[in-house]
């Protein structure tokens, strides 16, 4: 991209400094504005239209760049911000990317390189608005969900089986979306089936298809989604959740790319790329005996892991700006973002439920929006507690009272508190739990409970 009259705005309390960087920026074309003041700086950054990107020193009077930083992320979270660091500790540097800077540079720094630091940040700036386009919905320019965007840009040309593993919440189906709508075979039809939520005959029927009069209800020939997904993709979710027997036949389709309808004798011929997802390990569930291993390694060709939001918190600042416009617009609403403090507790929440959990918190403060500006409430806050202090809070709840339970019955105790606490709604059970309704519905009938 050009990087002509690109305006850039340096800060720091060092009249030097900025003046040695807007004489060397300068010269390449960049315009640039230079303050010693933060508040000063952070003035101009509300009233004027927003900068292509932001240097600032770590350390200055009266507001420090951290907290110049958190300012700016409030009113546009995407842009590109550098830190400059004279006091450096590793620990400074990180604790100004976990806040959102998109880099930083030591003090004493050489020019060439924070120039070079600056292009590329410049260069990467319209990624993740390019992401969401190209990808069909994922959004993000962190380094884990760039390596899921390389694989899925190498095999756009191969028919090539492909297995998504990831949390729940994580956007699987997003990711098989986005690995048949970059395919050349695009045009083709993408037919998804929950395993998880169709189960036993019915699933086999509503793959296989069936003949007139192969069982009671039968009135007439269906075909099934493997023959409506010829030429294109079929995405098996939750793909660890179908019977032996159902693996058993889907092995042979796999393998030999035709079907036989229930009740029919003559094979049809497919063609058809599978693409799978669990939120269990499959290679788990195969050393346990629980799902075939030849299976497994057919449908494990190119494998795509999709990372927590823990592992992509620096995405968190698009996200929720993506979200917010997709809200604003949807229940019509004028919110222009999350305060500093809000946004903060954002970027270092635990996320169980991932990115689903971060949307469903944007969409309910948006649609209870009374004012421009959100703050996270008590509850949400409550809900989201930060990873290093949850893994302790969940363990110590469920140990009180323990008689040495198996980890089955802690997870029973676990499901029916929450399921209580929430007042017996499903759907909030699932969504806080990071299951879906249907795999905790199975759960409560391995309870027994109606």
């Amino acid at each position: 991209m050009s990087l002509n009259k690109q305006r850039i705005i340096f800060v720091d309390d060092d009249p030097r400094a900025g003046e040695l960087f807007s004489r060397f920026a300068r010269s390449e074309a960049f315009d640039v504005e230079v303050f010693r003041s933060p508040q000063t700086a952070l003035g101009v950054i509300k009233q004027r239209p927003a900068p292509a990107l932001v240097i600032s020193d770590l350390k200055m009077p009266g507001m420090s760049g951290i907290e110049l930083l958190q300012a700016v992320r409030t009113h546009h979270p995407k842009l590109p911000f550098i830190l400059i660091t004279g006091y450096s500790t590793m620990d400074d540097a990180i604790e100004a990317l976990r806040l959102g800077a998109t880099d930083f540079i030591k003090k004493p720094f050489d020019m060439d390189e924070l120039l070079k630091l600056v292009r590329e940040q410049l260069d990467r700036t319209p990624k993740p608005a390019q992401a969401t386009q190209r990808y069909g919905g994922m959004l993000g320019n962190s380094a884990p969900i760039r390596a899921v965007y390389k694989i899925i840009e190498k095999i756009h040309d191969v028919r090539v089986n492909v297995m998504i593993e990831g949390e729940s919440g994580t956007g699987k189906e997003l990711a098989a979306r986005a690995v048949h709508n970059l395919s050349d075979f695009a045009d083709k039809p993408f037919v998804v089936i929950d395993c998880g939520a169709i189960t036993g005959s019915l699933l086999e029927s509503e793959l296989f298809g069936h003949e007139k009069g192969a069982f009671t209800g039968a009135h007439q020939t269906k075909r099934g989604l493997l023959e409506v997904a010829t030429g294109g993709t079929l995405f098996l979710d939750e793909i660890g959740n179908i019977s032996d027997a159902m693996q058993t036949k889907l092995l042979r389709v796999v393998q030999e790319q035709q079907v036989t309808r229930v009740g029919g004798i003559t094979p049809i011929d497919i063609d058809v790329r599978f693409v799978v997802a669990s939120n269990r390990e499959l290679s788990a569930l195969v050393e346990l005996g629980q799902f075939r291993h030849d299976l497994y390694h057919r449908l494990n060709v190119v494998k795509l892991r999709m990372p927590s939001l823990r592992e992509r918190r620096e995405d968190i600042p698009d996200l929720v700006q993506h979200f917010l416009r997709e809200f604003a617009e949807r229940y019509h609403r004028d919110v222009t973002g999350f305060d500093a403090e809000s946004m903060q507790h954002l970027v270092n929440a635990a996320w169980p439920g991932n990115v689903r959990e971060l949307k469903n918190l944007i969409e309910r403060h948006v649609a209870l929006a009374e004012q421009p500006l959100l703050h996270i409430d008590r509850i949400a806050q409550q809900a989201t507690q930060t990873s290093s202090s949850a893994p302790e809070i969940h363990f110590k709840e469920l140990c009180i009272d323990a008689d040495s339970p198996t980890l089955e019955e802690l997870e029973r105790r676990y499901i029916l508190k929450t399921l209580h606490r929430l007042e017996g709604n499903r759907e909030n059970t699932a969504r806080t739990l990071g299951i879906n309704k249907s795999t905790l519905w199975r759960k409560l009938q391995g309870f027994e409970i109606e």
